[in-house]
């Protein structure tokens, strides 16, 4: 049968290939712009595929779902806004030691290790985003060198003495705190990872 007077759509796909193998040896040039329609087609479609992973994976690495807070170490607060306030502004007293959300001032401090003791009402506004703080009070020398290591290593962590603790180390982050009585690498370590960017604007630096 002449598979040429057939509907192509009643051909199988054997007998389509068949029959576009014998068209291009027919008309050489209609085929070639046929194959070359097929590869532009193909190319299109994956490069269409290819921006769609990739801005789906950027979407997830900046507005996707947090880590589920029940997940993630600490002891979670109940969050008290963010609304800024002028510095020695008077404001509701925190929920937490230190505080982990509430009132603060509009300028964030400077990431990095302070050797001074610095306002609670400024690091809470690094913690809105996305930072870990690091206070601690009456530890050794060797203890701050190891805290000041991490904090040096990190990204998004502020370091600082701070004479209101109830706890040699505190570490935390927005709605979440975690006390330490000794030094504890791998726990301060996962605090930061799991908690780090958890807040309301997760700024990349």
């Amino acid at each position: 049968m002449d598979q040429s007077n057939q509907p192509e759509k009643q051909l199988t796909r054997r007998e389509r290939r068949e029959l576009e193998q014998r068209r291009a040896r027919e008309n050489p040039g209609q085929g070639a712009r046929d194959m070359s329609r097929k590869k532009a087609a193909r190319r299109s479609i994956i490069g269409a595929i290819t921006i769609a992973l990739f801005a789906g994976i950027v979407w997830f690495t900046f507005f996707g779902p947090s880590r589920p807070a029940r997940e993630r170490p600490g002891q979670a607060f109940p969050i008290q806004g963010r609304a800024h306030i002028a510095v020695g502004a008077p404001h509701e007293a925190y929920n937490s030691n230190p505080p982990t959300s509430g009132s603060h001032y509009e300028q964030p401090e400077v990431w990095g290790v302070y050797e001074t003791e610095l306002p609670d009402e400024q690091l809470i506004h690094n913690l809105e985003h996305g930072g870990i703080w690091i206070s601690y009070r009456d530890i050794d020398a060797t203890t701050k060198a190891s805290l000041e290591k991490i904090a040096r290593s990190q990204s998004k962590v502020v370091m600082e003495p701070r004479a209101k603790n109830d706890a040699p180390i505190v570490l935390a982050s927005w709605g979440r705190l975690q006390e330490f009585q000794a030094y504890d690498e791998q726990a301060i370590l996962a605090f930061i990872e799991a908690n780090r960017n958890q807040s309301p604007e997760p700024l990349a630096q």
